[in-house]
């Protein structure tokens, strides 16, 4: 089983796999495919859930999807991506959020959004036994903030601060920390200035490991972000099996004989 100290072990050596997952049989899938870590990501709201952005996500999805992906897995670090407003507002309900992430959906880490105000909570949260994940560069949860999905840390004050907050962050505990959309020589000097693995989503190949949400992966996704890619066509593959299942029906091919079943009993019954 992935550990937070495994992660920690690998930063510098063996790349780290990072994919989002947000169901029993996708993420079976992934842990077959020997994926490290498994984020519920907040990305489900623009995913699975039909929401225009994360920001309606709440506490409760992500722990519904959160403890079905951990029941389906043994192997990978499952980490539950904290939703807009769960955290960083009041000490308090940010541990009892991600506190719940633990005890009641059986996560092994929570994500956090971060910025300057998320440094004392990332400090609490490890305190009292909640691992973390911080989450610097692009945070969609900011998105109205910042004018949306635009790359960040893009000229040299915008840089130093992310460099900053990101060994913040490392100090008060996080044991990982995401860069989404950052430049590529940016990912690498963040890299190379933290103990802490780093793991990129749009950030060049220089960092620890790589993330990206299930749905590019497969090609579920209508439009992907210009810094994923696509590994496979199942968006095609389903609607061909839809298409499929439509035709049998109409043409009364199935149900076929060995699809059902009879009671000679029942013959005379009307």
């Amino acid at each position: 089983m992935t550990t937070t100290r495994d992660l920690r072990e690998a930063a510098g050596t063996e790349p780290i796999t990072m994919l989002t997952a947000y169901d029993a049989s996708t993420a079976a899938v992934v842990e077959e495919a020997e994926i490290d870590v498994i984020l519920v990501g907040d990305s489900m709201g623009n995913t699975v859930l039909g929401y225009d952005s994360t920001l309606p996500v709440t506490v409760e999805e992500v722990q519904s999807r959160t403890a079905a992906v951990a029941r389906a897995t043994t192997e990978p670090l499952v980490v539950a991506d904290m939703p807009f407003l769960s955290f960083g507002v009041s000490e308090a309900d940010s541990v009892e959020n991600a506190g719940r992430m633990l005890k009641e959906a059986d996560a092994d880490a929570v994500k956090l959004e971060c910025g300057p105000h998320t440094v004392e909570t990332t400090e609490r949260l490890v305190e009292v036994g909640v691992p973390v994940m911080a989450h610097l560069g692009l945070t969609p949860q900011h998105v109205n903030q910042l004018g949306g999905y635009r790359r960040q840390g893009t000229d040299e004050a915008a840089a130093r601060e992310l460099l900053e907050l990101a060994e913040a962050h490392e100090e008060a505990g996080a044991f990982a920390l995401v860069l989404e959309h950052v430049p590529a020589n940016l990912a690498e000097q963040v890299t190379a200035a933290l103990e802490t693995p780093t793991i990129g989503i749009g950030a060049g190949p220089e960092t620890d490991g790589q993330v990206l949400v299930i749905t590019d992966v497969l090609g579920l996704s209508e439009r992907a972000p210009p810094f994923a890619e696509q590994f496979g066509d199942v968006r095609e593959e389903m609607a061909d099996a839809v298409e499929s299942f439509r035709t049998a029906v109409e043409e009364r091919e199935f149900p076929a004989e060995e699809h059902s079943h009879h009671e000679s009993e029942l013959d005379d019954i009307y």
